[in-house]
């Protein structure tokens, strides 16, 4: 593991915005209360890599809470910084793997759900680990509120297509849909937050997919 990394993971260690593997249980059915002392809805990004959509969501919404979920502590490090050094207290970082979700959030806890550029998993022999998986999606009817929103940002046609159908083949409520974000009426200030990777995207003049759906 390179220093930057050592310094990253040990620096995180002292954030009070960021909670790692299970350090996160304990706030399971009382994220708001408890954790940000309030009673606001609770939005979670999933694979929130670096952080920008989680950070720059709870600046657009301040009277909701973020919380970004990833993995890989060295890259949220960037997002959790970013928000203790702009006062954005709304927002929290959460290490931890997803398909974990339903040890952390009660049943119906959650207002809605952003998933930005996740691998998109090509190999077939791959499919329950892509974010938009019956697997998945399982887990997230149950922490979601009903009528609760996934939003999807991708740049790979492949995820879109594929979540497109598992949206028509299980009978989900699809709200907005668009395979060219940037040329489509959709397009707002929450949809034009971009993050590190989708500048690069967008350098190589890629289209950007967005699906907006709920369970019925």
């Amino acid at each position: 593991m390179g220093k930057d990394k050592l310094r990253r993971f040990a620096e995180i260690e002292t954030f009070s915005n960021v909670l790692q593997l299970d350090a996160g249980k304990v706030y399971k059915g009382n994220w708001s209360e408890e954790f940000f002392k309030n009673n606001n809805p609770v939005v979670l990004e999933l694979a929130c890599g670096k952080g920008e959509y989680t950070v720059n969501l709870a600046k657009i919404f301040p009277a909701k809470n973020f919380i970004g979920i990833d993995y890989k502590g060295n890259r949220i490090w960037r997002g959790a910084k970013t928000a203790l050094e702009g006062g954005v207290n709304n927002v929290a970082f959460l290490r931890m793997q997803i398909e974990n979700l339903v040890d952390y959030f009660a049943p119906r806890e959650v207002d809605e759900i952003w998933i930005t550029f996740p691998d998109p998993q090509p190999q077939l022999s791959r499919e329950k680990k892509r974010l938009t998986s019956p697997r998945f999606l399982d887990m997230y009817k149950v922490v979601l509120k009903p009528g609760g929103y996934i939003n999807l940002k991708t740049d790979n046609d492949g995820l879109y297509a594929y979540t497109a159908d598992k949206i028509n083949e299980l009978g989900l409520k699809l709200h907005v849909q668009t395979n060219d974000l940037y040329h489509s009426e959709f397009a707002d200030d929450v949809l034009y937050i971009k993050t590190y990777y989708e500048k690069k995207y967008l350098v190589d003049n890629k289209n950007i997919n967005y699906l907006k759906f709920s369970f019925q």
